[in-house]
This record gives C-alpha cells, sequence and structure tokens, in this order.
C-alpha cells in the first residue's frame, strides 16, 4: 500500500512509520520542508487567485484574521508546517545584529551590557555577530567596572591587585583590549574564592611589626588603611608606621599617661589616655592642635563622625562633644548612670551604646541624649563592644561574646570559646573577630551565629594563635586582620595574598598593561625589621566543647578547613573608625553641659569596680 503524507478532508495525516525507538510525533522543525514534491500551480488558481486576494483586501483586519484562521483549519499537518515555517523568521528577529547595520552599534552593547556573567558567556556563543559586539563594546570590562563601583570586595581587589587604573584609565593612555578583560573576570572570580577558603581555613600570610617600646611594653590601641597604621602604646606615645615598608614614620608625644584609644580620619587624629585628657593631632603633620580637659580619671575609649563625638571614661561618665573644628571642640552633654568604669562606647544617628565594668550595657537617644534602655546579660564586666544597625555585640571578663537586638534589648546569642577575657570585638556582614587576654583571636560566623537553629559547635570557624601576651585592640576587612598585644607588636594576617597555587599569583605579577610599563599587583618585600611568613592555624592540642576549632601556636601546619552553613554577603567595611555607622548631621541645640541620668536597674548585679593592673590595661572589669 502507497503511504500518502497528505491528509484528505478530515482525515488523519498518514505517514511512514518511524524507526524503532524513536518519537512518532512530528516535531515542528521537521515539517518546515516539504514532505512530497511541490506540485506545479494550476491554471485554475492562477485565474482565481487575483479574484481572492481582491475580496481579501476589502476586508477589515478582523474579518481577513478569521479567513486565514479557517483556512489552516482546513489544511494538513506538511501545509502546517510550511506555513509555520514562512511565517517563523517574520515573526522573529535578531535585533542585536541588526541594530549594527542600522548605525545602531551602541544600542546593541547597551542590551547586552544588562547581561551578568553567565549570560554573557552565552551571548558571545550565539553567532559571530554577537560575539563582536561584546567584543567591540568591551563589556566585560564594563561589567568589572560595574561591580568595582558598587561591590567594596571588588572595589578593595582592585586595589591590592593594581587593576583598578585599567578601568578607570584616562584619556589618551593605553588601554588593554577586549581579550584582556574577558582573561581578568574569571582571575577576579578565583581570587574571591580562595579568599573564602582562607579565612575558613585560616591560611594567611602573616607581618609581624616590632614597637620596640622603651620602658613599658604593650599596643592598647590601633587603626589602619592603606597607607598606614596608627598605633596607641603604653609608653605614652602615637607611632605611626608605612603599610610597605613597616617602617615606623613618626612618633607624636605629648601625653603623660598610656595612650589607650584613637580614633582618626583624613584631617585629625584623636586620642585618649590614662592622664586624663583627650587630646587632638593634625594627620598630616602630627600637630598637637587641641587639648580637651573633663574627665577626671583615665580617658577609655572614643568615637567621633561628622561633627560629633563621644568619649567615655574611667570616672563612669560619658561625655558628648560637638566638634566644631579640630581646635574648637565643645561639651555638649555629660551622660551618667554607670556604676563602673565606662569601658567602651559606639554610637550612630539612632543611638549611643556604652558599656562598663558594672556588667551592663546602657543605650541612649543619641539627639537627646535621653537614657533609653539597659542591656542585661553578661555576668561580670563588659570590655568591648561595636554596634552597627540593629546588632550590638559585646566581650567580657565572663569569657563570653553576646549578640544582642538593640531595639529590643534581646541577648539573640552568647558564644563561648575564649579561655579569658575577651579584649577586643568587631564584626562586619558576614564574620565576627574577637581577641582575648588568651592571646588568641577568633573567627565567627555572624550568619550562623545568628540562626537559633545552628549548633553551637558550627560558630567558631577558626583561632588564630600568635601573639605571646594579651590582645588588646583589632581591626580588619575583607581581606586581612590587624591586631595589638601586650607582647608590644602589631601582626597583620593576610587571607588574600596565602595561595597554594602559585599559578594564580604568577599572572598578578606577570600580567601587563598595554604600555609595557605597569604590573598587576605582587606583594612587597619588607625590611628587615619587620617579619613576613605565610601560616596557617594547627590543630588544639586539647579539645573545648565551646572552641573545637582551636589552634596551637607552636606549629604552623596547615589545617583542615571547617564546613559552616554561612553563605557569601558583602558589605562595606569603614576604615576610618572602627565603628560601621553612617554619617550624619549630630543636632545643633542642647546644653552644653547638661546631664542625663540612667535610672538605676532594680535588676543589676552587684557593683563590681574595675580595678586598673599594673600594666595599666583600660579593660580589667
Amino acid at each position: 500500500m502507497d503511504w500518502d503524507p497528505v491528509s484528505v478532508g478530515d482525515s488523519a495525516c498518514l505517514s511512514p512509520p518511524p524507526p524503532q525507538g524513536m518519537d512518532s510525533s512530528p516535531h515542528p522543525t521537521e515539517l518546515s520542508g516539504p514532505l512530497v514534491e511541490e506540485q506545479e500551480l494550476s491554471d485554475a488558481y492562477l485565474k482565481e487567485v487575483d479574484k481572492i486576494l481582491k475580496f481579501f483586501s476589502g476586508w477589515n483586519q478582523s474579518e481577513q484574521t478569521e479567513f486565514v484562521k479557517t483556512l489552516i483549519k482546513q489544511m494538513g499537518q506538511h501545509q502546517h508546517g510550511v506555513i509555520n515555517a514562512f511565517l517563523r523568521p517574520m515573526l522573529q528577529r535578531d535585533f542585536v545584529s541588526l541594530l549594527p547595520t542600522k548605525g545602531c552599534d551602541h544600542v546593541a552593547e547597551v542590551i547586552l551590557s544588562y547581561l551578568d556573567a553567565k549570560s554573557l558567556c552565552a551571548a558571545e556563543l550565539v553567532c559571530k555577530e554577537w560575539s563582536r559586539v561584546v567584543a567591540d563594546g568591551m563589556l566585560w570590562k564594563k561589567l568589572i567596572q560595574r561591580k568595582t563601583r558598587t561591590d567594596p570586595l571588588w572595589r578593595g581587589l582592585s586595589e591590592r591587585r593594581n587593576w583598578s587604573h585599567f578601568l578607570f584609565n584616562k584619556m589618551g593612555h593605553a588601554h588593554p583590549d577586549h581579550r584582556f578583560f574577558r582573561k581578568l573576570y574569571p582571575r577576579i572570580i578565583n581570587d574571591i574564592d580562595n579568599l573564602e577558603t582562607n579565612w575558613r581555613s585560616g591560611k594567611h600570610t602573616l607581618q609581624r611589626i616590632n614597637c620596640r617600646s622603651e620602658g613599658s611594653k604593650g599596643v592598647y590601641c590601633l587603626q589602619y588603611d592603606e597607607q598606614k597604621i596608627v598605633s596607641g602604646l603604653r609608653d605614652n606615645t602615637i607611632k605611626i608606621w608605612d603599610r610597605a615598608s613597616l617602617q615606623c614614620t613618626q612618633v607624636l608625644t605629648g601625653h603623660t599617661g598610656s595612650v589607650l584609644c584613637l580614633q582618626y580620619d583624613d584631617l585629625i587624629i584623636v586620642t585618649g589616655s590614662s592622664d586624663s585628657t583627650v587630646r587632638v593631632w593634625d594627620v598630616k603633620t602630627g600637630e598637637m592642635v587641641n587639648t580637651l580637659i573633663h574627665h577626671c580619671e583615665a580617658v577609655l575609649h572614643l568615637r567621633f563622625q561628622n561633627g560629633m563625638m563621644v568619649t567615655c571614661s574611667k570616672d563612669r561618665s560619658i561625655a558628648v562633644w560637638d566638634m566644631v573644628s579640630p581646635r574648637e571642640i565643645n561639651l555638649r552633654r555629660v551622660l551618667v548612670g554607670h556604676r563602673a568604669a565606662v569601658n567602651v562606647v559606639d554610637f550612630d544617628e539612632r543611638y549611643i551604646v556604652s558599656a562598663s565594668g558594672d556588667r551592663t550595657i546602657k543605650v541612649w537617644n543619641t539627639s537627646t541624649c535621653e537614657f533609653v534602655r539597659t542591656l542585661n546579660g553578661h555576668k561580670r564586666g563588659i570590655a568591648c563592644l561595636q554596634y552597627r544597625d540593629r546588632l550590638v555585640v559585646s566581650g567580657s571578663s565572663d569569657n563570653s561574646i553576646r549578640l544582642w537586638d538593640i531595639e529590643t534589648g534581646s541577648c539573640l546569642r552568647v558564644l563561648e570559646g575564649h579561655e579569658e577575657l575577651v579584649r577586643c570585638i568587631r564584626f562586619d556582614s558576614k564574620r565576627i573577630v574577637s581577641g582575648a587576654y588568651d592571646g588568641k583571636i577568633k573567627v565567627w560566623d555572624l550568619k550562623a551565629a545568628l540562626d537559633p537553629r545552628a549548633p553551637a559547635a558550627t560558630l567558631c570557624l577558626r583561632t588564630l594563635m600568635e601573639h605571646t601576651g594579651r590582645v588588646f585592640r583589632l581591626q580588619f576587612d575583607e581581606f586581612q586582620i590587624v591586631s595589638s598585644s601586650h607582647d608590644d607588636t602589631i601582626l597583620i594576617w593576610d587571607f588574600l595574598n596565602f595561595d597554594r597555587n602559585a599559578s594564580s599569583n604568577e599572572f598578578w605579577s606577570n600580567m601587563t598593561s598595554t604600555d609595557g610599563h605597569l604590573h598587576l599587583g605582587g606583594s612587597s618585600t619588607h625590611p628587615a625589621s619587620s617579619s613576613s611568613s605565610t601560616t596557617s592555624s594547627p590543630p588544639p592540642s586539647h579539645i573545648n566543647p565551646f572552641a573545637p576549632f582551636g589552634a596551637n601556636s607552636t606549629s604552623s601546619a596547615s589545617t583542615t578547613p571547617t564546613p559552616s552553613s554561612a553563605t557569601n554577603s558583602r558589605r562595606s567595611f569603614t576604615y576610618l573608625g572602627e565603628g560601621g555607622a553612617p554619617p550624619f548631621a549630630p543636632p545643633t541645640s542642647s546644653a552644653p553641659a547638661a546631664q542625663s541620668v540612667a535610672p538605676a536597674s532594680p535588676e543589676s548585679p552587684p557593683i563590681r569596680e574595675r580595678e586598673e593592673e599594673e600594666d595599666e590595661d583600660p579593660a580589667s572589669p
């Protein structure tokens, strides 16, 4: 029997049976070509077609559409396929390929510039014309530029790896071609992945600054940026260190007691001392431009931003200042209510937060300086805290760290693992980093800590042990931790430049710009006065159930990375000042020296005065 592939009337279409194992249902693309030899057009058709078209053109659009739909229903599958093949190119347009032919290359580039990296890779494979648009439009460069402008991690990498000038170089300078940026992008992603791995596994390079204090030894406070580290020492001096050479470039003298706290910005350095004074220095010249005498005992901590400063003291008070200029700083208000030395303060446009040896954290309204609430929970005095958004993280001489919701006053989590007083603490959007009198620095998973379902054993990601004395102060960003200690050293823990894959570092060292001069960042070498090594935290000599990922400082062997449920999220880290509060304009009207008193909490624990030890450590609650 002959197989007729064309349907007759309403009967089903017959076609030869498919090979065994194949789907018998036709695919639209298989019907785009003729299944039988095309028949010649008959004389009757040629005679009548013009009349039909004349009638057709006289109808409105709805009538024409209805006629075509009725006509198509009378056709068979083969005819449907032929019509489909005819209509497809009429209904689809490759605008990206067509725009350049109309002189609109820039429009095609703008359309593709909205793609992410994965989609941009796919776009390059669509056809040669799309690939040409991606290359001519330098779309990989634009993607990297966009991420560098919006993501602090990318911005930091661009500065450390020295490829930022390739993105934003001036007119007239040589520009790398598209292939350079196409190759650069996966290297950046590899850097980011390695950085996260190094944080979790404790892989780092270590640089050491020996402060060589005369007489009393100890570095109580510090702050850093890309050019310098500013440190406050027990020997009454402020020393400024060059980041590239790790050499001391300037020594500021004037305090008659240990320098216990400091903060600087582009214009000034402000320091607080056990001599009860706050001093203001010109950051460029080192000249002392102001001395504030208000507190009657040691100034233990201070913070300033955008025209407002808050200081706290062993005298149990908090002072709020208006900073008109470096030489004009006026006392606005004194806050009293703590029943022991106030060890630390932090603030933003909503709240001032203070912590004391009386075991409490007090919250004050920034605008009115009125008392808001007390956070109770620590069993001993509180030595450190940081406040950002709704989160307060505090460390205490009860050896614990607590996370608080400032709006409700509730304790969200208790972190345990340090064996002695928790002296310093910082956090960003991903991590908490703490330093303690046990000489250890611990890195905690912030996201997991805020999840009540996360097991306590998964919260400490890594313990770093290189200091031989109490850890007094630390600061960190996405790439490094900088810490100071009673052992008279400043340590720089670099998690970016530890790379088990040497070829990665070779890429950054060997890749040059088109002018052949500028290299993508290699690591600096430092003079003999500083020490540098590649190291990681070894396994603990004993297991503490609260710190299962501890470390032993006697070894430099690598450890197995610790698993965690945390996911990546990135957030800006503030170099200028250890806080991360957003800038704001302080209130302008208030009584210069009015006091705000916090009511005593009836459930407060007995007062435990903070006793200053022989080494003048400012946090001994």
